[in-house]
């Protein structure tokens, strides 16, 4: 009988699809049977308040008053292990409480939504004070280099794009599963679609909106509601506004001239439904609420995406096919009228979304961890680490420099069809160079006809050489071959 796991669940509340990806894996753990126990924590909840405050607060701050620095900081950070030794020691400096409940409750496996805590574990296992099997689920479609661990049992990813990038680094492919970004189970469950049409009083011929009030960032969610109230369309639109009662209250009173339109909720626990009930999406793309509208099938609208990881992940939605943007609010209402106007590019839009979206990987990232053995911790050494960095530093303008094989080759090409013909060592190359016509110092051509070739067989070529040029004419009895040097 198989030994049951306990599982150890770490995130922050530094933004909330961090902790609401945390909340999807604990619900299909605690639905194994292979599972003991089931800890679910935010590693802020261990620490002081002016490092909570660091984390949290003041990502949050960066989002609403300056997210151009936050852009900027994005991309200035994303270079493998940058910020990694002063960030890691902040982190253990302030985190000793959580590092105490972690060897207490030693889990048998670890799930990380977030790399702060990655990081505590992978030092507690380097020093080998912690046995666990620590698993790194990244809740973007791109990936960030402060995502990357000195140790670790295994990455999970959104998009197959984003296990080359990790290959690509050096990191182990076995070592990497692509699962997409877990997401509440509901997501995979069939809709009762009656019963929602019913609750909510909506009509199936009628398109409908799904505007998340809390997503709309930089954009007065006023503005965006304006834009919608001048729709050409008649639509029906649910206006979700979170656990912010005066925003409820606000927008109620906005929307009153077209009250019979709209449908304002507060907190709610149908969001899945909602979703799997809509026509289309309007909102921020973090990566968990991309990742919900994808597992719904639901094309999205965005808007006001955050500088850095956002609009990464909106990249990734419109190269999908599975998202339109509005780059001003003035024309909310004209892209969403045609839209509406041509339903088979709306029926493409939700074909594309249903290709990206993965309802079930919470449950293949329980599964994966729960079936794999106790297997050694990839560890990256130095000269690992600087490879990485090395990998992200090289540009165009400075191209890769490749090892030396020894002594140069020059390969030769049949000029007319581009058809590399063979490899010559420097001695046949000299050979060839003296006694063919060159007809200046950048000349790389020669004309070959069986003529020169009886030439060069008389003057003592070796039988390889010969062979590659007979190659270069055999289908038209003659070739200009160009020749370069590697």
């Amino acid at each position: 009988m198989a030994i049951k796991k306990r599982v150890l669940i770490l995130s922050t509340s530094s933004g909330s699809g961090h902790k609401a990806a945390a909340a999807a894996l604990e619900k299909v753990f605690r639905q194994s049977p292979l599972v003991a126990e089931v800890v679910n924590k935010d590693a802020l909840d261990f620490t002081n308040e002016a490092f909570r405050n660091l984390y949290s607060d003041f990502f949050l701050s960066l989002v609403q008053n300056n997210p151009h620095f936050l852009g900027w900081w994005y991309d200035e950070s994303d270079e493998p292990w940058r910020t990694d030794d002063v960030r890691l020691l902040l982190d253990r400096l302030n985190l000793q409480p959580m590092v105490k409940f972690v060897r207490e409750f030693q889990p048998d496996i670890t799930v990380c939504t977030h790399y702060m805590p990655a990081g505590i574990i992978a030092h507690l296992l380097e020093k080998r004070k912690l046995r666990t099997m620590l698993s790194i689920v990244t809740t973007d479609y791109d990936f960030h280099s402060m995502w990357l661990s000195r140790l670790f049992h295994r990455y999970f990813v959104a998009l197959n794009e984003t296990k080359a990038h990790l290959v690509a680094f050096g990191l182990p492919e076995n070592r990497i599963t692509v699962s997409g970004i877990p997401v509440d189970p509901a997501f995979a469950e069939p809709l009762d679609s009656d019963l929602i049409l019913s609750k909510y009083d909506l009509k199936p011929e009628k398109p409908t909106i799904l505007l998340s009030a809390g997503t709309a960032g930089g954009t007065p969610i006023m503005v965006v509601l304006e834009r919608l109230m001048q729709l050409r369309h008649d639509t029906q639109i649910i206006v979700v506004c979170g656990r912010n009662a005066e925003l409820k209250r606000d927008v109620e009173v906005f929307v009153a001239p077209q009250a019979s339109t709209f449908r304002v909720l507060g907190y709610t626990t149908d969001m899945a439904n909602l979703m799997k009930a809509s026509t289309l999406f309007i909102g921020k793309p973090g990566g968990l609420t991309a990742s919900e509208a994808m597992a719904a099938g639901l094309p999205m609208a965005i808007i006001s995406p955050i500088p850095g990881q956002e609009e990464r992940n909106s990249d990734h939605l419109l190269e999908k096919g599975a998202a339109i943007k509005f780059n001003d609010t003035t024309v909310i209402a004209y892209k969403i009228d045609r839209l509406l106007d041509d339903p088979e590019c709306l029926q493409r839009m939700r074909e594309c979304a249903k290709r990206l979206g993965r309802p079930n990987a919470a449950q293949t990232i329980a599964n994966t961890l729960l079936d794999e053995d106790h297997t050694r911790p990839v560890e990256l050494s130095r000269q690992a680490q600087q490879r990485m960095a090395e990998v992200v530093k090289r540009t165009d303008e400075a191209p890769v420099q490749r090892e030396s094989t020894g002594a140069p080759q020059f390969l030769l090409y049949n000029s007319q069809n581009g058809v590399m013909v063979g490899t010559l060592s420097k001695a046949q190359f000299q050979f060839l160079a003296k006694y063919l016509e060159k007809e200046g110092t950048d000349d790389h051509d020669y004309y070959i006809i069986p003529a020169t070739i009886d030439m060069l067989r008389e003057q003592g070529a070796d039988p390889e050489l010969i062979a590659i040029l007979l190659r270069a004419i055999a289908y038209t009895g003659e070739a200009d071959v160009h020749w370069i040097q590697c």
